[in-house]
């Protein structure tokens, strides 16, 4: 199981990375067009911006681990083992409940942009923010299996300033 998820984890990392590098072809495109040959393209810098979004999301979804996640954690910190797992339980299950509520009226939305399509690219917008149900959905599979942990009586990891780093 671990052999799988592992290689689905590099799988999510090669999209991600491929994503990053439309993104930027598609910004020189626009650079190259716009001022050597003075011809503006607009599908470039719509692609741009579809390749964030997707990048963006995408990456929080499926590529992130939960220790690179930027967290406050000045209050945690402070506190012994027992407390931080409370606080990770009632933090998790917050947002869960917010994540789930949101669920059917983001996916309304997303089936209800099926009318409309991109300006230059003229792809329907609910395939672009489509991203955003299956974001949702990892989201909560993601901290439904965090909150599993937890009520097991895995402690959230204790924060150490001195292991901080770029994710390099």
């Amino acid at each position: 199981m671990r052999a799988l998820a592992s290689r689905l984890r590099r799988l999510a990392e090669i999209i991600a990375a491929a994503m990053l590098g439309v993104m930027f072809a598609a910004f020189v495109v626009q650079i190259v067009f716009r001022y050597f040959f003075n011809f503006p393209i607009g599908w470039a810098a719509e692609l741009s911006v579809v390749m964030w979004l997707w990048l963006v999301l995408w990456g929080a979804a499926f590529v992130l681990k939960d220790d690179e996640e930027i967290r406050f954690d000045l209050l945690s910190a402070s506190v012994g083992r027992r407390a931080r797992i409370v606080m990770a339980i009632i933090a998790g299950v917050a947002l869960v409940v917010l994540y789930a509520a949101s669920l059917p009226a983001s996916y309304n939305y997303v089936a209800f942009m099926k009318v409309e399509k991109a300006s230059y690219l003229r792809i329907r917008m609910d395939w672009l923010f489509s991203i955003y149900i299956f974001f949702l959905v990892a989201i909560l599979a993601r901290y439904l299996w965090m909150l599993w942990q937890l009520v097991r009586g895995r402690a959230p990891g204790e924060p150490d300033a001195t292991q901080v780093s770029s994710g390099l």
